[in-house]
């Protein structure tokens, strides 16, 4: 019933925004943000790769580099698969401007330290020709499809510092034109299409740091985390089918981003990207910004809002999180007007399935009993078998699936070692006086 609640609730938000008469909006934040005017903006292709699979990362502003915690990591943030909880399949759809639409669908895993995964993304708007007398000539998609491959590993992971990730994405993408006809006798040119048609290779490089500071609640997880990415890094090749030649710049930025969560439900993120002309970077665009703030009301009902400022033309937007049956689904309406002269209203979802964390909450739990059963051995006087229970409490952490370095345990051990040593030398001493 709280499910239903939650989702109506959610819904009876939403309902009168896209009612509302946005004209007047629109012309005013143009005032705004007239000085924000990018000239450079637009001037590379698959500009597909740009755009937001759709639900929760959209919801929060796109702001999702630093957060990077589900299979949306893909389009932000590479080095995030290795610090994910839970093996995840997603599903999106992103019912984008002009008729235009966003299909994604992603996998990702880990095994201890090392997170692996791919993602597949698909772009498609109608093309049609008609003639002069208004007879349809063609009729068939336009589309940008791409295929993503990621790797990362967690490297120097503890129990109070987390670790650095690093991770990298290959990415190919293919970008499709129907074939079209000369103008003159509405005869479609065979071949013509391919002509326009383009192949990406392209790369992504990620770094995420995860650490606690200024925290003024109890939680294992870290309440700050710091990512840097390179995103869209590579070549597009065009005139297939004719003369290979190469393509205008891919869509390549560099991201600097943060999250800090304030309290155990509330979450804020920001980010600062560059985008980056490869061929001259004098024709780079424009700084961008986005910010995005997410409250947890319940444990099944989380609420998102956004914002992203990308040349002169803001996007707002809202959104929620709720969980169906172990099934993750996420909504997110988007007033955009960075795309359009007009206002852009469109809604994004998507879905996550979680297919647990591989045995590492298990895991945790059997370190945390060793741990605390050595705390209570040691209190009693039984120091060795305190030592004996640290041990494979630092052991088993240090093992897959957790593959981390478990510093209490140790601490503990350590201090256990120079209780013992201390003891030893003065019972040595003691007996060293009374002999005298």
């Amino acid at each position: 019933m709280k499910k239903i609640f939650c989702i109506i609730a959610f819904f009876i938000i939403l309902s009168p925004l896209s009612a509302l008469d946005l004209s007047s909006t629109e012309s005013s934040l143009a005032d705004i943000f007239s000085s924000s005017i990018d000239d450079n903006e637009g001037c590379t292709v698959f500009r597909s790769m740009n755009i937001p699979s759709g639900g929760r990362t959209e919801a929060l502003g796109t702001a999702f580099t630093a957060i990077a915690d589900d299979s949306s990591f893909f389009d932000y943030n590479p080095a995030a698969s290795a610090v994910l909880e839970n093996t995840e399949i997603s599903v999106s759809h992103n019912a984008w401007i002009a008729d235009s639409a966003l299909e994604t669908i992603a996998l990702t895993r880990r095994n201890g330290s090392l997170g692996y995964g791919t993602q597949f993304k698909c772009f498609y708007v109608p093309f049609s020709e008609y003639n002069l007398y208004g007879d349809r000539v063609t009729g068939n998609y336009y589309s940008e499809t791409s295929a993503t491959f990621n790797i990362a590993y967690n490297f120097f992971s503890g129990y109070t510092f987390r670790g650095l990730a690093l991770g990298a994405n290959g990415k190919i993408a293919w970008r499709n034109v129907p074939d079209y006809t000369d103008n003159k006798s509405d005869q479609v040119i065979s071949g013509s299409g391919l002509e326009q048609s383009a192949l990406g290779l392209m790369a992504d490089g990620g770094i995420l740091l995860r650490f606690n500071a200024l925290k003024f609640y109890s939680d294992r997880e870290p309440n700050i985390k710091i990512g840097l990415t390179l995103n869209n890094f590579g070549i597009a090749l065009t005139g297939f089918g004719k003369e290979i030649k190469k393509d205008d710049d891919t869509p390549a930025r560099i991201t600097m981003a943060s999250s800090y969560r304030i309290a155990p439900r509330l979450l804020l993120s920001a980010e600062v990207r560059k985008p980056v002309a490869i061929s001259n970077f004098s024709s780079s665009g424009a700084l961008s910004i986005a910010a995005g703030l997410e409250a947890t009301v319940t444990p099944i009902f989380a609420f998102q809002c956004g914002f992203l400022l990308q040349g002169s033309n803001p996007r707002f937007s809202i959104g929620s999180e709720f969980d169906i049956k172990g099934i993750k689904m996420d909504i997110a309406y988007i007033l955009d007007l960075t795309s359009s002269a007009n206002p852009a209203n469109h809604i994004s979802l998507s879905a996550k399935m979680r297919f647990g964390d591989r045995g590492r909450k298990a895991t945790m739990e059997k370190v945390d009993e060793y741990y605390l059963s050595g705390l209570k051995f040691y209190a009693n006087g039984y120091y060795n078998e305190a030592i004996d229970l640290w041990n494979q409490a630092i052991y088993l952490a240090a093992s897959s699936p957790l593959n981390i370095r478990f510093e209490p345990a140790i601490q503990a051990r350590n201090s256990a070692y120079n209780f013992i040593k201390n003891k030893t030398e003065l019972e040595d001493i003691y007996s060293v006086v009374v002999e005298d």
